[in-house]
C-alpha cells in the first residue's frame, strides 16, 4: 500500500489541523481565515518534505461522536479541496470524532487517498460516551461510491479506554481480517503523547503473524528524536504537534521543524 500511495515504503504523514469550523463553539466568524491557515500548514509541510498530508478538523472540540452535522462536512469538503490544490501530496482526512461515512464522502468528493477512522472495530469509551466500531458500514460504503480510498483504522486509539479488557492481537487481528482495514495506526494516551514501543513492536508482530501486508503508523508522539526507533517497527509515521511553532499543536505549522523531522526521518529511511 505504502508505495502504491505516498511514494515511499516508510512515509512522513504530516498533519493540518483545521481551526474551528462554523458551527463549532470557538469559531471566531472569520471562514476566510481557517482556509487560508489550512492552505499555509499544507504548503510549509510540503515545504518541509513530508510524504503526505491529512486533514482533520481538531478545532471543533467538543466533538460528535460518530455523525457530524451536513455543515461540518460541508466545510471540510471546502477544505480538504483546497488542501489538495495547495499541495501535490496524497491527502487524508479524519472527521472526528469518528464519522468514517463524512470522511469517506469528503475523500471521494475531493479526490482524497486516505481516511482515518479512530475507532473502526470494537467499542471505545472517549470522552464522547460510548464511541462504537462500524466497519461494515465503511466498507460498503467506498464499494459504494467506487472510491480508490485506503481506510487507516487506529488500534487503542488515543484519547479512549477499551469498553472491556483486549489484548493488542485480538484488537489487531478484528481490525485487519473482519474490518478489513488497509492499513493500522498505534498512538499514545493523548494528542502528543509517545506511543509504547513494546506496544508498537506487539501490534507490529502480530500483523506479521497474520501474514498481512496492512502498513503500521505510529500516530502521534513523534519527535525527531524519537522517529529513528519508530520507523525501526512502524512503516510509517503521522505527526502533528512536533512540526508546530514552539511544539504547540494549536499552532501554524513550522517548515523548519518540518525539515528537521523529515531530516531524522530520512537518516532512518536511508534517504
Amino acid at each position: 500500500m505504502n508505495a502504491d500511495v505516498f511514494g515511499t515504503h516508510r512515509p512522513v504523514i504530516g498533519m493540518v489541523h483545521l481551526l474551528p469550523l462554523p458551527g463549532s463553539p470557538r469559531f471566531d466568524g472569520d471562514r476566510e481565515r481557517i482556509r487560508e491557515r489550512a492552505v499555509r500548514d499544507a504548503e510549509a509541510l510540503e515545504s518541509g518534505g513530508v510524504d503526505a498530508v491529512a486533514v482533520e478538523n481538531f478545532g471543533d472540540a467538543p466533538f460528535y461522536p460518530d455523525d457530524v452535522p451536513k455543515h461540518v462536512v460541508a466545510s471540510m469538503t471546502g477544505h480538504v479541496a483546497a488542501v489538495a490544490d495547495a499541495a501535490d501530496l496524497p491527502v487524508g482526512v479524519n472527521v472526528l470524532r469518528n464519522d468514517a461515512e463524512a470522511a469517506l464522502s469528503v475523500a471521494a468528493a475531493t479526490g482524497a487517498d486516505f481516511v482515518r477512522v479512530n475507532v473502526h472495530t470494537g467499542a471505545r469509551v472517549t470522552d464522547q460516551g460510548v464511541v462504537e466500531g462500524r466497519a461494515h458500514e465503511t466498507m460498503r460504503l467506498r464499494e459504494r461510491l467506487e472510491a480508490d480510498v485506503r481506510v487507516l483504522a487506529d488500534v487503542d486509539v488515543k484519547h479512549s479506554a477499551p469498553l472491556a479488557p483486549r489484548g493488542a492481537a485480538e484488537t489487531v487481528a478484528e481490525t485487519i481480517d473482519r474490518g478489513l482495514a488497509d492499513g493500522i495506526i498505534a498512538s499514545g494516551a493523548g494528542t502528543g503523547r509517545a506511543v509504547d514501543l513494546d506496544r508498537l513492536e506487539a501490534i507490529a508482530a502480530r500483523r506479521d503473524e497474520l501474514d498481512s501486508e496492512a502498513p503500521v503508523f505510529v500516530g502521534s508522539g513523534a519527535t525527531p528524536e524519537t522517529v529513528a526507533d519508530l520507523l525501526a517497527v512502524a512503516d510509517g509515521v503521522v505527526v502533528g504537534t512536533a512540526l508546530k511553532e514552539g511544539g504547540e499543536t494549536t499552532n501554524p505549522v513550522d517548515a523548519d521543524r518540518v525539515a528537521r523531522f523529515v531530516a531524522a526521518a530520512d537518516d532512518a529511511r536511508g534517504e
